[in-house]
């Protein structure tokens, strides 16, 4: 019995945090993804029709999981429910605007490196706005209601429709344009199956997005801080950090997101009006519920799965393509009442 005590110890020594719950994968979210996409190629019969349609559906997925990222860091992180979130959407959208007539002569250039560099200003600037005007509507809307969730739902429902009044006083109730460059239009030929340029970017870019908030939040030294802030928030103040600050700086950094997100559908759409931000509210907030609140990687996987159904159905049977993402949400909420990956158990 001792000398099995004593080859057995080292090894579990090797890593002392495997025994802990939340460090196993759950592959089955995944799996019932992988599987759900496999079962509609038979419906949709044209091989090179689901993979059109599974690419695009995977691009959609990542634009609607870079704006729902913001939402589900704020709840799962600060405990608010945003519900004005779809504003810093519209006003994404169109900060972006504003400095399209600056950076015409990249967007317009034939160079694939000009395209792109004023595609990352553009986003960039989009972005900042976004977030100045995040933390201004945590000062004037969030502070104020606290720690109360009726609250916080009705003033910020009626927060974003002040500032969907402010988006028209400002720019005006015209259509808005947001035309990609030259470069970035069209599509690639591989074989039959034809995919869009821009599509392939988002999905690069909200992989990047994925990857980097999954690596920050448990690996970085301001994302264990906050983690720590949400347990005990004494102790770390007791420690010497304002952990109000830094849950203003996730309050903003969501907003930030939202406006990246805005930017990215802007250009996917290139036409849209204030309406923009909502949209795609109803798909945000069904994808922060389904997903876990507060947890990234369901969020991410959420967004997928909502993709791919209304992708597909769309397809199949378009007038049932708004009432699949209801389906799909009262499916999982049944299956998983807590959403794919909750919080507590990552």
């Amino acid at each position: 019995m001792s000398s099995t005590t004593l080859s057995t110890s080292p090894s579990a020594a090797t890593d002392p945090l495997a025994a802990l719950p939340g460090r196993k994968t759950d592959l089955v979210p995944l799996l019932v993804i992988v599987a759900f996409g496999l079962l509609a190629m038979p419906l949709i019969g044209s091989s090179s029709t689901w993979i059109t349609l599974t690419v695009a559906a995977l691009a959609i997925g990542m634009m609607l999981f870079i704006m729902a990222s913001g939402l589900t860091l704020v709840f799962g992180l600060m405990d608010v429910m945003n519900l004005g979130h779809a504003a810093f959407v519209a006003i994404g959208a169109y900060a972006a605007t504003s400095i399209v007539a600056p950076l015409n002569p990249w967007l317009t250039s034939k160079s694939l490196l000009q395209n792109i560099a004023a595609v990352v200003v553009i986003a960039l600037v989009a972005m900042l706005v976004t977030a100045a005007v995040g933390w201004i509507f945590e000062r004037l809307f969030i502070r104020p209601a606290q720690g109360n969730h009726l609250k916080q739902i009705l003033i910020t429902i009626g927060a974003m429709i002040i500032l969907d009044q402010l988006v028209l006083v400002i720019w005006g109730a015209n259509q808005m344009l947001l035309p990609l460059p030259a470069s970035l239009r069209g599509s690639l030929l591989f074989g039959d199956v034809a995919i869009e340029r821009y599509r392939l970017i988002a999905i690069g870019v909200g992989a990047l997005v994925f990857m980097g908030l999954i690596l920050m939040l448990p690996r970085t030294r301001i994302g264990l801080m906050i983690r720590a802030g949400v347990e005990n928030r004494e102790m770390v103040e007791a420690l010497g950090h304002h952990v109000r600050r830094l849950f203003v700086a996730v309050f903003v950094a969501g907003a930030g997101l939202a406006g990246l997100g805005g930017t990215m559908w802007g250009f996917y759409r290139e036409q849209f009006t204030v309406s923009i931000g909502a949209e795609v509210l109803v798909q945000i907030l069904i994808i922060v519920i389904i997903g876990g609140l507060g947890s990234i990687t369901g969020c991410f996987a959420a967004a997928m799965l909502i993709a791919l159904s209304t992708n597909y159905v769309s397809f199949l049977a378009p007038d049932f393509a708004l009432v699949s993402n209801i389906l799909v949400m009262v499916v999982i909420l049944l299956w998983r009442p807590r959403g794919l990956y909750p919080l507590a158990a990552q």
